[in-house]
């Protein structure tokens, strides 16, 4: 696993980087009334490209193989984010987000990632530096959750954490059921209460924590340079807005993706339990997540087509 000194200025790059690009995706949607999947292909095109060119970037200062441990990272980190769109499609469809509102709780659900991450992967650093054998306790709780995946989506008795987190919000805040154009709060007899916006904000970041269990300890399992793990999951957070409006229709034709996610899981923890014995190089690892995505993403989509031509056939 890779461990490097990361000077300050790297760190400064990285923010001014992050800075900047926020500030234009808010100029570039500033009093947006929706978008069109067509300018959300291109945004999230947008935001891969600067991910890749960030990773450029890093081959030039750190190295090559330093570069191949974070699109690894990268990689594993934009795949397990699958199950945040999963979030987004329920949570919307359940308090009646209208599209125009949308970006709005999903950008500043981005900007309260980065902290959250942030603090996640600071402890998980300082633990791993302080007590290695953390190694093997995570790579077994990582092929546990991946096992644990696979059955409840053989079962169909995954998902529901939203629908849970959602309903124990509702019943302890004051919510109202009323939309108040984009405002997280509004005022209604008299009290101050928040509106459907407020509490979709929450339930996606309270999800993102738990999501962040699982997949900043897989990326832990590529490198434990703090740097590469934190660089890696901003640049996969950043799109994710885009890449929901993208995939939105889709998610739900993808039937084998979830094994594909619950595989890398199995891999970033076998990993890291063979850490101590194997050392599996980077391009290796990549290739092995590439190969999981492949095998799951292509049959899902096979699946779908012959889905279709069924349901013309019946029609007709």
């Amino acid at each position: 696993m890779t461990t490097l000194d990361i000077p300050r200025w790297a760190w400064i790059v990285l923010a001014a980087v992050v800075v900047f690009s926020l500030a234009i995706d808010l100029a570039a949607h500033r009093g947006s009334k929706g978008q069109g999947r067509g300018t959300a292909v291109v945004w999230s095109a947008v935001w891969i490209a600067l991910a890749v060119a960030f990773g450029g970037w890093i081959a030039f200062e750190f190295g090559g193989a330093t570069a191949q441990d974070y699109f690894t990272a990268y990689l594993v980190e934009k795949s397990l984010s699958v199950d945040n769109l999963f979030v987004f499609l329920v949570v919307f469809s359940r308090l009646k987000i209208p599209e125009a509102e949308q970006h709005r709780v999903l950008q500043w659900g981005i900007i309260g990632a980065f902290v959250t991450r942030g603090a996640f992967i600071a402890a998980g650093a300082a633990i791993l530096s302080a007590w290695h054998g953390v190694v093997y306790i995570l790579g077994a709780f990582l092929i546990y959750t991946g096992v644990k995946t696979a059955r409840e989506q053989a079962t169909g008795e995954g998902g529901g954490g939203e629908r849970r987190v959602l309903a124990f919000l509702s019943k302890r805040l004051r919510i109202t059921p009323r939309l108040d154009g984009h405002h997280f709060f509004t005022v209604e007899n008299g009290r101050r209460v928040g509106t459907p916006l407020l509490l979709a904000l929450l339930v996606i970041e309270l999800t993102d924590v738990l999501f962040a269990v699982d997949s900043i300890p897989a990326v832990f399992a590529i490198t434990q340079e703090p740097f590469i793990v934190y660089s890696s999951n901003v640049f996969a957070i950043l799109g994710l807005r885009a890449l929901y409006l993208v995939l939105a229709d889709l998610l739900n034709d993808l039937k084998y993706l979830r094994y594909g996610l619950a595989g890398i899981l199995v891999f970033a923890g076998a990993k890291m339990l063979a850490s101590g014995v194997v050392h599996i190089p980077p391009l290796a690892s990549l290739l092995v997540i590439v190969a999981i995505l492949v095998a799951t993403i292509v049959p899902s989509l096979v699946a779908k087509r012959h889905r279709a031509r069924a349901g013309r056939a019946h029609s007709g």
